[in-house]
């Protein structure tokens, strides 16, 4: 290549960098700022929790719950359900993504090969005569590469391997989340389990009372009606196991469903055992080290990151770009010589390109990309404000049972021998039928609220290990443990 071509072509790049400016990006920027978790205040809320550095919840957290049949349903779950094969699809739709960008970082080189066999028309043929035959054969190779001459390409490539971050961890996002739903709809069966036995219980109690009704009524002490009213509660009593017994059904059915299996999975599931929920405690780096082991904030800050490098690659659109073409190759006629110097080609082809007017489109596009990038860091401090609100909340309503449940089982205690007493008598003759009725239904709802209270503790001790991370890492995805940077575009 000659000194002047040379010359003329850096003139050309010179000229195409000073029109630069005919695109412009000024005046556009972004607003997000993401929140620190050292300035949300949450002191008080959490004053007074057991702090330890071994408190955040181990990879196998539910373990702790104490029902070795929970952990094979949990393991079944996170291979078999639907939730993860989704999750996992994903995960692998942006790891390939990522891969298409980086590959579009590479120069290519093609080969290709052809032999054509043509007749030629009367106009066609340089002897004027027409009707012959010519065979043409080609071999040829091409190369291209674009100048990643402002580090747009590479970062688009930078942006798409954040997304592919982001989506692996939102995989162990939805591991979390469907480990969790398990074990509640776990503890679920179990509570439904109670019921029906309180609620058999009660049809016992009030078969006992019928039973002494009708001595009663033999004998002239009661009315009646007193003995009708004491029927009536047994038919309802009859009615609570049959709606107890369904609701068993449908807690198999949920946690078949969990698992991505058939209802009839749920009928396989022998009874829980009484699940022990998890102690209250929280890890003495608590909120800072919270931003790396919720796999939700993670992901966010991932998402932010690939944000801002997708700003980046959106401005290098404003600047020149330069490219090159390359071609080699031979071309001949049938019985020429294939590889002879009449048969060669070559092609060499620059080319800088420079946008100068386009209606406003890579402004559109640059300004679409802030907002994309404002939107990851408003989402990023939605997740970073719940995930210490659901700490805050989740412990507190752990404290809060622990109270009451003491003191509904005193009341249930209470109860118990109310009713224990009242019956011994009724079933005398020296009771007072509406005392029994009235203490045998105080009973009944004292049981039931004290299950409930049970159950609730143990469905907030899941979410204690859910609001914690469940044991998940960031390390493990390369993700650092700081906030993410700000940055003004």
């Amino acid at each position: 290549m000659s000194s002047k071509t040379l010359r003329a072509g850096f003139s050309l790049v010179f000229l195409s960098m000073v029109l630069a400016g005919c695109a412009s990006y000024s005046g556009l920027h972004t607003e997000g700022v993401s929140l620190e978790a050292k300035n949300l205040k949450a002191e008080q809320s959490l004053k007074g929790v057991t702090l330890s550095p071994a408190a955040w919840p181990k990879s196998d957290w539910w373990t702790s719950l104490g029902d070795p049949q929970l952990d094979g349903l949990i393991r079944e779950a996170l291979h078999d359900s639907p939730d993860m094969q989704v999750a996992s699809a994903r995960a692998h739709q942006a790891s390939a993504a990522a891969d298409a960008a980086d590959a579009a970082r590479m120069p290519t080189l093609d080969a290709s090969g052809g032999v054509t066999r043509s007749r030629l028309a009367r106009d066609q043929d340089p002897s004027g005569r027409g009707g012959s035959y010519n065979t043409v054969r080609k071999l040829g190779v091409s190369f291209n590469y674009s100048f990643d001459l402002w580090g747009g390409q590479r970062d688009a490539w930078e942006a798409a391997l954040g997304q592919a971050r982001a989506a692996e961890v939102d995989r162990q996002a939805a591991q979390l989340t469907l480990a969790a739903d398990v074990a509640r709809a776990y503890s679920n069966l179990g509570q439904a389990h109670i019921v029906y036995d309180l609620d058999n219980d009660d049809l016992q109690r009030t078969r006992k009372l019928l039973e002494l009704g009708k001595r009663r009524l033999s004998s002239g002490i009661d009315s009646h009606y007193q003995y009708q009213q004491t029927e009536s509660l047994a038919a309802s009593a009859e009615e609570q196991v049959i709606d107890a017994g369904k609701k068993l059904q449908s807690a198999k059915v949920a946690l078949a469903v969990l698992l991505g299996k058939g209802p009839d999975r749920g009928n396989e599931i022998t009874r829980p055992k009484i699940l022990q929920p998890s102690a209250v405690a929280l890890p003495s780096v608590l909120p800072a080290e919270l931003l790396g082991r919720r796999p939700d904030l993670v992901a966010a800050r991932w998402r932010v990151e690939a944000a801002s490098k997708d700003i980046a690659a959106g401005k290098t659109r404003f600047y020149p770009n330069l490219n090159l073409s390359a071609g080699a190759g031979a071309e001949s006629l049938l019985g020429d010589a294939m590889f002879g110097s009449a048969s060669r080609f070559f092609s060499i082809a620059p080319t800088v390109s420079l946008p100068i007017f386009d209606g406003g489109r890579l402004r559109a596009g640059l300004d679409a990309k802030d907002a994309d990038y404002d939107l990851a860091v408003a989402q990023y401090n939605k997740s970073l404000v719940q995930a210490l609100g659901d700490v805050s909340d989740t412990l507190q309503q752990l404290r809060a049972l622990g109270q009451q449940i003491t003191a509904q089982q005193h009341a249930a205690d209470i109860a118990q021998d109310s009713y224990n007493t009242v019956l011994q008598r009724y079933g005398a003759g020296i009771g007072n039928y509406l005392d029994v009725l009235t203490i045998e239904q105080t009973l009944l709802q004292a049981q039931r609220q004290l299950a409930d209270l049970n159950a609730q503790q143990i469905d907030f001790s899941i979410q204690l290990m859910q609001a914690l991370g469940g044991g998940f890492q960031a390390d493990n995805i390369a993700a650092n443990a700081t906030s993410p940077s700000v940055q003004t575009h």
